[in-house]
């Protein structure tokens, strides 16, 4: 999938360009739903299909005490949504200025950059420009000015309501994680970089590695069977999200410590994304390291047993 950062860029694509905007936290079931439809309508006009997304949440910016914590980081988010099946995806810089643009100086040089543009897909609440004051009816009023078009794509229910960001993110945080895959299409899952640490684990036959998160949104301390992506091969594991109590120079703040099963190699430096499968227990502390390792030898075997389902 390509990848680009200015509108002017687009002046590059010279099939037919269907686009989905849209910000896409998470890439939700609602959000690929948008994408999926726009790779289709790019198949039937044997064009290309694109997506029109910010590289952060417009609240970050404008309000960053109302931000919402993030599900994806943009590289996650860009990985997901070229498992969609789309050509590329156009990573705008959102600023105060960007925000300050009218909806329909937006457009305007949109089709400026763009003079293929042959549709618009858009969720329903999707909102743009100045003050939000750009909606899709605005946009349906300007494409039929201007020759593309736009489509409003349904949300995809769960429970009688719409799935969103909103949800995926309570779920998650909820430790809902059947709930967040029923939503997200797939299990709960983060990117993460492995960094050095004290290499406890390593001594009590459990070697660790401990992750750095890239995003915002983690479900609540404990233990969990996990899968995790190390290159292109997928591997099962035992994660701890936690303080480590049982230690005396535990952390001020939670930290991720994964135990990959049957694995042998370097991870460090490397990036990983791991997908939360099953919450298998609190954390808790111990009153002594041979406890410990008893408890990591059977959260291990239980991790084997929820993967195997």
């Amino acid at each position: 999938m390509k990848t680009l950062n200015d509108l002017r860029q687009l002046q590059r694509v010279r099939r037919p360009l269907v686009l989905a905007a849209g910000f896409f936290d998470g890439v939700h079931r609602g959000h690929a739903r948008v994408v999926q439809r726009a790779v289709a309508r790019a198949r039937r006009l044997n064009g290309n299909a694109w997506v029109l997304t910010f590289d952060t949440h417009p609240l970050k910016v404008l309000a960053p005490a109302r931000a919402p914590r993030l599900l994806t980081c943009t590289p996650h988010k860009l990985r997901l949504l070229a498992a969609l099946g789309v050509h590329g995806c156009l990573v705008l810089r959102f600023t105060r200025r960007l925000a300050r643009q009218e909806p329909e100086r937006f457009v305007e040089r949109l089709c400026a950059a763009a003079p293929t543009l042959a549709a618009i897909l858009v969720g329903g609440n999707w909102r743009f420009g100045r003050a939000g004051r750009g909606d899709a009816a605005l946009l349906k009023r300007i494409g039929r000015a201007r020759g593309f078009a736009v489509e409003v794509v349904r949300p995809v229910r769960r429970r009688q309501r719409p799935v969103s960001s909103t949800r995926v993110r309570q779920a998650v945080q909820r430790g809902q994680l059947g709930e967040a895959a029923a939503m997200l299409g797939r299990p709960f899952s983060i990117m993460a970089t492995v960094t050095r640490g004290r290499r406890v684990g390593r001594t009590l036959g459990f070697p660790t590695a401990n992750l750095l998160p890239h995003n915002e949104v983690m479900p609540p301390p404990g233990v969990y069977a996990v899968r995790a992506r190390v290159g292109t091969r997928m591997h099962d594991g035992v994660l701890n999200f936690g303080y480590r109590p049982t230690f005396a120079d535990a952390p001020g703040r939670p930290i991720l410590e994964l135990h990959l099963l049957n694995f042998r190699g370097n991870l460090y430096g490397r990036l990983l994304e791991v997908f939360f499968v099953r919450r298998l227990r609190a954390e808790r502390r111990f009153n002594t390291l041979r406890g410990l390792q008893q408890r990591i030898a059977a959260d291990t075997q239980a991790a084997r047993r929820a993967l195997r389902r």
